[in-house]
């Protein structure tokens, strides 16, 4: 097996162990609200604690790696976010478990695009979309697995330990990536000569760029444009990470068993997007170029996640719109590795921090919807509200990629 593979087995292990611990509050959110207290406005914050910290971190974490490398920054992050999964199972309050989560979050926060650098550093263009399918697919694996895994681990020993179990998971992920990855394809010991010509000759990055002044950021329309359409697009994916075991449960009146099916089919769907959202536009670009590539996967896959998200919200049917909503994880997911290949089209070396500044504005749609599903459905107890509005945006989002041009990189020069 190619070294790059084995890089790719690490990030994709990483991806599943992310989400394991992101999604194991929206799974346990019945056992800490009634623990704690809490009602929806209020679990609404705590989730959304997550999102802030992760949104104002994403971009210097992001930088960070471009400029000390994924091997260092990756370990901090996965060490850090770890500590305060395990600390979340302490929580005797509202505001302590508020604190918990920020922290938490500023942990994740760097995550995404430490690996986006990775990929760029270990891969041929030609690879990258499917490298990040790769990725984003083992994300909504950790997704699927969630359920599966938290719900009986929290009947034996409770949600407290649950988190304390995830934590330790992945401070061992952490301790392996450190001793075996290097920045540098060259630097690893044990990668052919050949191989490491491949990837440097096939590759969109130089050893001889230079980090991105952040005027060029503010200033570019397009990282702008990426920006938006990023922000939109988690207003959809933070509903599946945050709210869909409520929405289920509460909104429609299913058990927890019906829940954990629903939760799991929609994530083992979102991986088959990913991988066919990352395929398709590699097999694209290679017929008709890079714009048309990635456009073309993005638009449609956001396009028709929009119209099932509308189906799913105007439907009486319970199981209905359970299965609706899994298929707009499968369309809304085609577009999740074309972005952050977009992110690699554009950045070149910068890759890192043109991430960090896609999913900055991502995570800031993440922390919105969190907190207006949660005051919603506390005021008005219509659950299908928030799916109208989330609906809108990602139609919003599907015609940003009219703007959104890959063939565009970030132009040094200006700053």
């Amino acid at each position: 097996m190619k070294y790059r593979y084995r890089a790719l087995a690490f990030l994709f292990a990483l991806s599943i162990i992310t989400f394991l611990d992101r999604v194991c509050m929206n799974v346990v959110s019945k056992y800490v609200k009634a623990d704690l207290g809490l009602n929806n406005e209020e679990f609404g914050w705590i989730l959304g604690a997550f999102s802030l910290a992760y949104a104002l971190f994403e971009i210097p974490t992001g930088a960070m790696g471009d400029t000390l490398g994924p091997r260092r920054v990756l370990t901090r992050v996965v060490l850090w976010w770890s500590g305060f999964t395990a600390l979340t199972g302490t929580a005797f309050s509202f505001f302590y478990l508020l604190v918990v989560r920020f922290l938490f979050g500023v942990g994740e926060a760097g995550a995404y695009p430490n690996a986006t650098i990775a990929i760029s550093r270990w891969f041929p263009a030609v690879e990258v979309g499917r490298a990040q399918s790769v990725i984003w697919a083992a994300g909504r694996i950790g997704g699927a697995l969630t359920p599966l895994l938290v719900i009986p681990l929290v009947h034996a020993v409770g949600w407290r330990w649950s988190f304390v179990i995830l934590g330790l998971a992945g401070a061992v992920w952490a301790l392996a990536w450190y001793l075996w990855f290097r920045d540098e394809p060259a630097e690893k010991e044990g990668v052919s000569a050949e191989e490491v010509e491949e990837i440097e000759v096939g590759r969109n990055i130089k050893r001889a760029d230079h980090a991105i002044p952040w005027k060029t950021i503010i200033l570019n329309p397009d990282i702008w444009a990426l920006m938006l359409m990023c922000h939109l697009f988690f207003y959809g994916a933070y509903f599946f990470t945050n709210w869909s075991s409520t929405y289920f449960q509460e909104g429609r009146g299913m058990t927890e068993e019906q829940s954990k099916n629903f939760i799991s089919l929609s994530y083992f769907l979102g991986a088959i997007g990913c991988v066919v959202g990352g395929l398709m536009s590699d097999f694209l670009t290679k017929k008709y170029g890079l714009k048309i590539g990635r456009r073309a996967v993005a638009i449609t896959g956001l396009g028709l996640s929009s119209v099932f998200f509308m189906a799913a919200g105007l439907t009486s049917d319970h199981q209905l719109a359970g299965y609706l909503l899994a298929i707009c994880v499968l369309t809304k997911d085609l577009a999740l590795p074309v972005s952050f290949a977009v992110c690699v089209d554009i950045g070149k070396r910068n890759a890192g921090t043109v991430a960090g500044s896609m999913n900055f504005a991502g995570q800031m749609g993440g922390f919105f919807i969190t907190i207006i599903f949660g005051s919603v459905v506390e005021s008005t107890k219509n659950f299908n509200i928030p799916l109208y509005l989330i609906s809108g945006c990602l139609f919003v989002a599907a015609l940003l990629w009219f703007k959104i041009d890959p063939t565009k990189t970030v132009d040094l020069k200006k700053a």
